[in-house]
């Protein structure tokens, strides 16, 4: 456990001295809810209503130039507060420097501003992230499942989902019925 500490406080002295995370800070304040960096791996945690100007920032301020919106996926702590966190992987092309933002969210009905505005990609990785976890990604323009059929009931990613739950059957009408094989 020693060495657990060690690296968590060289990685907070890292992210104090990183000019990335120093700009996030400083534009951002209090939104800017901690940051992390070692070895290469650089992360800011930021408040869910920072999220789109944060986004923007990163894409269009400064030198780095986050253009490419690499994944957008989501962690589940049941039985701790916030419940969720939501990730997103940043990459500029040009530096090849990356970031992580992570996003806490708490509640039954997670939701998230949509990215889609600014790296339209974030399309179907939100989609995939509501369809596993049930986060909504307000303002999307397609949010529906896309992994799982319509009727499919639940996330299956998140911790309190019954791994043993029935799920109910295709009827009369469905795809599978009309013969499509999408």
């Amino acid at each position: 456990m020693v060495g657990e500490s060690q690296t968590a406080g060289q990685g907070d002295e890292a992210a104090a001295q990183h000019p990335l995370l120093r700009a996030l800070a400083g534009r951002f304040g209090a939104r800017v809810l901690g940051t992390h960096a070692w070895r290469g791996d650089v992360s800011a945690v930021i408040e869910a209503g920072a999220l789109l100007e944060v986004a923007r920032f990163l894409r269009d301020g400064g030198e780095a130039g986050f253009d490419m919106l690499l994944d957008v996926t989501a962690v589940d702590y049941l039985g701790r507060a916030p419940r969720f966190e939501v990730v997103y992987h940043l990459v500029a092309t040009t530096s090849g420097a990356r970031i992580r933002l992570k996003v806490p969210l708490d509640g039954a009905e997670p939701a998230l501003p949509s990215l889609v505005s600014v790296w339209p990609g974030a399309n179907w990785l939100e989609r995939e992230t509501f369809d596993m976890y049930g986060i909504r990604f307000e303002a999307h323009p397609d949010l529906r499942r896309i992994y799982l059929y319509d009727e499919f009931e639940g996330h299956p990613l998140r911790k309190d989902y019954p791994k043993q739950k029935r799920q109910p059957l295709i009827g009369p009408g469905s795809r599978a019925e009309s013969g499509s094989t999408r």
